[in-house]
């Protein structure tokens, strides 16, 4: 079964209000040893975040001359260079996901939207935990045994009703081989498919004996 956000979140999050000052952030940062801050308003829904890389554009480009600060072209940039608070420094609205989703899903968010962390969202949008590339990438921990388990048992005999004895599956650090004779190439190709779904799996080899199919071309002649 594989695994929720909510089964690999922390619910310990730091997080700041619109109001938190720059030095504080920049402390906070350092103290708890994190790279970024959740913020919300006062009734706990997330409506951005502060990240070290939000604050570092202050550190970098304050102080440069009006008419370098002027040519930025991003609107969010400039006020980050002369803002003092979290609402000014944020990076809005914020990405976040919800706790029943899939660990997969969390992974191609961080992925396309370019960010490290997720704020875990209620339905109300009310911070309740927070998940991050390391929490993503811990399903790839589950042990090798209990990953050829859940392919014989629970996906070709459960999924495709399929004989397991005509299978061997062996895992070694994550990556699947599957030998084996299935009962038509179509099926074979559909179990591959779906063991590179299953929670831990790094790669699937394909070493299974496809029968052959006969054409009506290779069918012996009528008498």
């Amino acid at each position: 079964m594989s695994s929720t956000v909510k089964d690999v979140m922390s619910t310990h999050v730091m997080a700041v209000r619109p109001d938190a000052g720059y030095k504080e952030m920049a402390a906070m940062l350092r103290e708890q040893r994190v790279s970024a801050f959740p913020v919300i308003d006062a009734g706990n829904k997330v409506i951005g975040v502060v990240s070290e890389s939000d604050l570092l554009v202050k550190a970098a480009l304050e102080g440069t001359m009006p008419g370098v600060l002027r040519g930025l072209t991003q609107r969010h940039v400039r006020s980050q260079v002369t803002g003092l608070t979290a609402a000014d420094l944020m990076s809005a609205p914020a990405v976040t996901i919800g706790p029943e989703e899939p660990v997969s899903h969390a992974a191609r968010l961080m992925y396309n939207k370019r960010v490290k962390r997720l704020p875990v969202v209620s339905g109300d949008g009310t911070l309740i935990g927070i998940v991050t590339r390391s929490d993503v990438l811990s399903v790839y921990r589950r042990p090798d045994v209990e990953i050829e388990r859940e392919v014989s048992n629970d996906l070709i005999f459960g999924t495709f009703r399929c004989d397991p004895a005509r299978f061997d599956v062996t895992v070694k650090a994550g990556v699947l081989t599957l030998r084996g004779t299935p009962e038509s190439a179509v099926t074979g190709h559909e179990i591959l498919a779906a063991a590179r779904h299953v929670e831990g799996v790094v790669a699937v080899r394909d070493r299974l004996m496809y029968p052959l199919v006969m054409t009506a071309a290779s069918d012996p002649p009528p008498y």
